[in-house]
């Protein structure tokens, strides 16, 4: 799983992933059509085609999936909150890159934000205002960084968007009106070593190294 994990771009897209690879295992329990030989390479070059064909064979839809997604792990949240914690982690460095940051942070992520809220309180130990907390719902992140460029507060700054998602970064670019942003590709992060590569060539993108994060946010 940990190897297909950069294709996911919103939470629930892990119940699909699942669900192929166990299919892909399992031909008795077998019903999507692209399952049988089905390659780790193969979801990596082609997820974005790959999804809206089991969706449709699973008969599954979007909306109910990040509900469900997110219920069971309010449920975990409310049953167990220690064990939900230590289910996850911040890489090395990160908790306190954001604590002691002398810049003005913004999330913005897939995630639903109280997960994220959560997640910055409780294992990172660092709050991050509720209205600069933009998750799942908030629109995609083009349209956040459009947002936050215009507010007045930010108008004559630097600023610095931090991606692990190379397609995401890809799609700024297609935007002149966020060509004041500087992008980087969070190297640690869910892309694989041929994302890497090609973000390497892109002249707008800095490939950035986990250690050199907190730099950033001074």
């Amino acid at each position: 799983m940990s190897q297909v994990r950069p294709v996911v771009e919103t939470g629930y897209e892990n119940l699909l992933l699942v669900r192929l690879l166990v299919e892909s295992r399992l031909p008795s329990i077998r019903k999507s059509s692209v399952a049988e030989g089905l390659t780790v390479e193969d979801i990596l070059e082609n997820w974005s085609k790959i999804k809206p064909v089991i969706m449709e064979e699973w008969d599954e839809n979007r909306d109910a999936l990040i509900d469900l997604f997110g219920k069971v792990r309010d449920e975990w949240m409310d049953n167990d909150l220690a064990t939900w914690i230590g289910a996850n982690r911040f890489y090395p460095g990160v908790p306190d890159a954001l604590k002691f940051s002398s810049s003005t942070i913004y999330i913005v992520t897939t995630k639903q934000s109280r997960f994220a809220d959560a997640l910055l309180r409780e294992l990172a130990g660092v709050t991050i205002p509720p209205e600069r907390i933009y998750g799942l719902g908030t629109g995609p992140k083009v349209k956040v960084l459009k947002q936050l460029q215009l507010r007045p507060e930010h108008q004559g700054m630097k600023l610095h968007f931090v991606e692990d998602r190379l397609a995401t970064l890809k799609n700024v670019i297609k935007e002149p009106e966020l060509d004041g942003w500087n992008l980087y590709l969070g190297d640690w992060g869910y892309n694989t070593q041929k994302e890497r590569e090609e973000a390497a060539n892109i002249s707008r993108i800095q490939l950035l190294q986990l250690s050199d994060f907190s730099k950033k946010l001074k």
